[in-house]
């Protein structure tokens, strides 16, 4: 699979580049035959440019949905994911995300903040992950849920990039799997702190790729195996 070098002398310098060159770092992931597909938090509150915390995601929102149907299309399972406090949570000091981001006490159950994007369909087969901080792993049955599936290969995208997409992402390798991150279904508040997660993902965590290139790995599958059954690198 072809990836986007965010590595570029125009974007990082060529010093930048000979360091991370030098250090070994942005060798290509490789990819298994049993991948799910996580859509972190594009809930409104992130993707309406109607509240606080959010902007409008509407270009990364399509690309996201074209990656859900081509999914189900190959029965790769689809994961959302939601971040959703309780008043308790939302008023209270408990959870110390919150005394650094206090704009995310707006993500309260049951809300508007925190409902799915509606341009994202959302099938009974789906599974909803509902999170406390950035990770989709952290304090959530995440990774139990894509060992159970099976899964030997993670694809992210989601918002926002620097902040949840990438802790997701991080996390992903960090418990096993190996991990793509779709550059155009992930979007963030501005285009700075995007570029340069992605940029770092690249290079230590993940591989980048276009929505296409995303799309051709899926409809390369074979037909999927029972959970369980061995996995052929791709």
């Amino acid at each position: 699979m072809a990836v986007d070098d965010h590595r570029s002398a125009s974007l990082h310098g060529a010093e930048t580049d000979a360091v991370y060159d030098r250090a070994g770092f942005g060798a290509a992931v490789p990819l298994g035959s049993r991948p799910a597909l996580v859509v972190v938090d594009l809930t409104r509150g992130f993707t309406e440019p109607g509240f606080p915390s959010g902007t409008d995601l509407t270009r990364e929102v399509t690309a996201a949905a074209v990656l859900v149907t081509t999914a189900r299309q190959h029965e790769v399972p689809v994961i959302y994911t939601a971040i959703s406090y309780t008043p308790a949570e939302a008023d209270g000091d408990a959870i110390a995300w919150l005394r650094k981001a206090p704009g995310m006490r707006a993500l309260r159950e049951s809300s508007e903040a925190v409902a799915l994007d509606p341009r994202l369909e959302h099938h009974d087969g789906d599974h909803l992950v509902l999170k406390k901080g950035a990770s989709a792993f952290h304090g959530t049955g995440l990774a139990a849920l894509l060992t159970g599936l099976g899964t030997d290969t993670v694809l992210v995208c989601g918002a926002t990039t620097s902040g949840c997409v990438r802790a997701t992402a991080v996390d992903a390798v960090q418990s096993g799997f190996n991990t793509v991150v779709v550059r155009d279904a992930c979007g963030d508040r501005a285009r700075g702190p995007h570029d340069a997660a992605l940029f770092d993902l690249q290079a230590k965590y993940a591989d980048v790729v276009g929505l296409y290139d995303a799309l051709a790995y899926l409809d390369r599958l074979p037909e999927r195996a029972p959970a369980g059954g061995r996995s052929a690198d791709r």
